[in-house]
């Protein structure tokens, strides 16, 4: 009687034991096809990061010293920005004129 308890006590370990098993393999391929998968996608990530780079780098004013440099083009680069500037703060009094409007229309 023991023998027969014993016997399927320990087949059933041994069927239970194959299904965790198995199931434990399928999901470590499972995590191992999504590892590849990412490290193909941070590969490119990578790259595309290195490409952006590049580029914010080779689109930078210099900064080197301009101290025996001509100085024409330095002072055409600054009146360059200085329009830019006002440009942009003509932009900014616009809105916020526009959002004053909006406000008191509201309020009234």
């Amino acid at each position: 009687m023991w023998f027969t308890i014993w016997s399927v006590l320990v087949v059933g370990t041994l069927v239970g034991a194959f299904f965790l098993g198995r199931d434990l393999w399928r999901k470590a391929k499972a995590l191992l096809r999504q590892v590849s998968e990412a490290s193909v996608v941070m590969d490119r990530f990578a790259q595309r990061t290195d490409e952006i780079t590049a580029a914010l780098q080779a689109s930078q004013p210099s900064t080197a010293p301009t101290l025996f440099d001509d100085p024409e083009p330095l002072r055409e680069r600054v009146e360059e920005l200085r329009e830019q500037r006002a440009e942009r703060r003509a932009l900014r009094r616009t809105r916020n004129q526009e959002t004053w409007v909006r406000w008191r229309r509201f309020n009234a």
